[in-house]
């Protein structure tokens, strides 16, 4: 069992930045598959960013790459998004998701694929 928990959402005039970190619980975070989600208001969920255990593959969509980063920090738990030159239509619910991998190259940005999920942190970025 793995309990996310986000954090570092907020207010940001476009073109600025936002770092959300997503605490994991349990002593296993380095064998989960890390994802980043979003869900803007009256749209469907959709992947952010995607980070395998190791030696951290990534998967970006189309829209975020070259702006966003994801990261992660097996000592602390931690998984991480920074998100550079913010655009208004970045606004959404951001979410933390984990699935568990026997293998340390395997990587998913499919919703589905995902077992654990935060309750979601809000990024609102202004025109």
């Amino acid at each position: 069992q793995v309990q996310l928990v986000e954090s570092g959402g907020g207010l940001v005039q476009a073109g600025g930045s936002l770092r959300l970190s997503c605490a994991a619980s349990g002593r296993t975070f380095s064998s989960y598959v890390m994802g980043w989600f979003r869900q803007a208001p009256g749209k469907e969920r959709e992947s952010v960013a995607a980070i395998s255990r190791s030696p951290y593959n990534t998967y970006y969509a189309d829209s975020v790459k070259g702006r966003f980063t994801i990261s992660r920090d097996n000592a602390k738990n931690t998984v991480y998004l920074q998100m550079n030159s913010l655009k208004p239509e970045d606004t959404a619910v951001y979410y933390c998701a984990a699935t568990y991998s026997g293998s340390y190259a395997y990587l998913t940005h499919t919703q589905d694929d995902y077992n654990y999920w935060g309750q979601g942190t809000q990024v609102t970025v202004s025109s």
